[in-house]
């Protein structure tokens, strides 16, 4: 399977710009930033021992993709011809991604993970992104809470609240599949939510963190509790704003599913 390919099936686009959320006409600076942004995301040492394979899979396709569009000549082709040479030296497949990658960033930590989500939400760049997924996948919440970096389900109620904001201020339409999303589906997340949570404790563990560090132990379950809470107001104000009152009745009716 080509590079083209792997990139479809593992980041759902074959377009090696969009792998690094970059635009076509990014400088040499930009391109490699976006780099280093994603790779903050799929880095190997931000996951437990069961997920490595599949992240380090990601991390070296990622390390390709930079790879060419780093290298003058092979994006000059991929530019012309939207074609990648597969036999080129910068594609090896004996090639070390990692060292690859510690030649041009210092060695990745969870600090530098954590550093870098602590800058990036709440920034104007978080918010940008949110918007534009929010386009992109025309409201879809699955979507969009896959596509955005450092999105855990639990922030769903943070995520939603901006793209709110967004539509009553009218910089971003008002999609059916947002303001109208099937019950199940979001009750689908919240479970997701309740796993993450369990989850994050099992990271937690499998990296070796000190339960004393910060009473880190007790900051996680406190975070979860009022995370569940939040949830469940949050989805209580859903059904309040989004089911109409029925003529007949005057009780509210359930939100209908959407058309698959």
């Amino acid at each position: 399977m080509g590079l083209l390919e792997l990139c479809e099936e593992v980041f759902g686009t074959a377009d090696l710009y969009q792998v690094l959320g970059v635009r076509r006409e990014a400088s040499d600076g930009e391109v490699r930033r976006g780099y280093r942004k994603v790779s903050l995301q799929v880095h190997p040492d931000r996951v437990g021992e069961g997920d490595k394979e599949d992240a380090t899979r990601r991390f070296q396709i990622l390390g390709k993709v930079y790879s060419v569009l780093s290298d003058k000549d092979q994006r000059a082709v991929y530019d012309e011809q939207g074609t990648v040479d597969e036999d080129s030296d910068v594609l090896s497949q004996d090639r070390d991604w990692e060292a690859y990658w510690r030649l041009l960033f210092k060695k990745i930590s969870l600090e530098d993970i954590q550093a870098f989500e602590k800058t990036y939400k709440g920034s104007e760049e978080e918010l940008a992104d949110i918007k534009q997924a929010y386009l992109d996948f025309k409201g879809d919440m699955d979507q969009i809470m896959e596509s955005v970096l450092c999105v855990q389900y639990t922030e769903e109620p943070r995520i939603r609240n901006i793209i709110q904001q967004a539509i009553d201020a009218r910089e971003v339409p008002s999609y059916n599949a947002f303001v109208k999303e099937a019950k199940q589906k979001m009750n689908a997340r919240k479970r997701r939510a309740q796993e993450e949570a369990k989850e994050a404790e099992m990271s937690r563990k499998e990296l070796g963190l000190d339960e004393g560090v910060d009473n880190l132990k007790a900051l996680i379950q406190s975070r979860q509790k009022d995370r569940q809470k939040e949830m469940d107001n949050f989805l209580a104000q859903m059904e309040a704003k989004y089911c109409k009152p029925s003529k007949r009745g005057g009780k509210k009716t359930t939100l209908k599913k959407e058309k698959k």
